[in-house]
């Protein structure tokens, strides 16, 4: 349906949208609660995978929700982020713009081009002492485990109603 020239999303498309993002983000911040990890269970909820749900739930046709987005440019730009962490200390605003750039430059080397990994490269410097603890295991949780449960409800989710189809791509 369109209106003035523009589509109009219908109530039904909104509400698999809806659905895809609160089960998503709520599998993942019940991730973290169930392994146990008391102090590890915010860690699950970083903001970049907000950007992704809604990437994913929202536009899943678009080429950065592909699942080779998904997770190579989560899990590349966490790499990327501890890199930087670990071996330029210095300024927050040095290691901030290291860490963003330069998961740019891998993501899209790689062809793994997911705009919220530069979020998740960002967290990689800019989080607690909790994030930078965990060094390179951010790559895998929160952050490799986060995705991919993500993207399981993400396969559900786009694929339940016949309007839409998820994944366009695999690899």
């Amino acid at each position: 349906m369109k209106k003035a020239g523009k589509a109009v999303l219908s109530l039904v498309e909104l509400s698999w949208s809806w659905l895809g993002g609160f089960v998503g983000m709520g599998a993942v911040g019940y991730a973290g609660q169930w392994l146990a990890l008391h102090e590890f269970d915010r860690l699950f909820l970083i903001g970049s995978f907000g950007a992704s749900a809604i990437l994913l739930y929202g536009a899943p046709t678009v080429p950065y929700s592909q699942p080779r987005n998904v997770l190579g440019g989560h899990i590349l730009s966490a790499l990327v982020g501890v890199a930087v962490w670990q071996h330029q200390p210095g300024s927050l605003w040095l290691t901030g713009a290291l860490a963003v750039s330069c998961s740019m430059a891998a993501m899209q080397i790689t062809r793994t081009l997911h705009p919220p990994g530069g979020a998740t490269a960002l967290i990689a410097v800019a989080g607690d002492s909790r994030i930078h603890d965990l060094g390179y295991l951010y790559a895998l949780a929160p952050v490799g485990l986060g995705a991919a449960i993500m993207l399981l409800v993400a396969l559900v989710v786009n694929n339940a109603p016949p309007s839409r189809r998820y994944p366009l791509t695999w690899w």
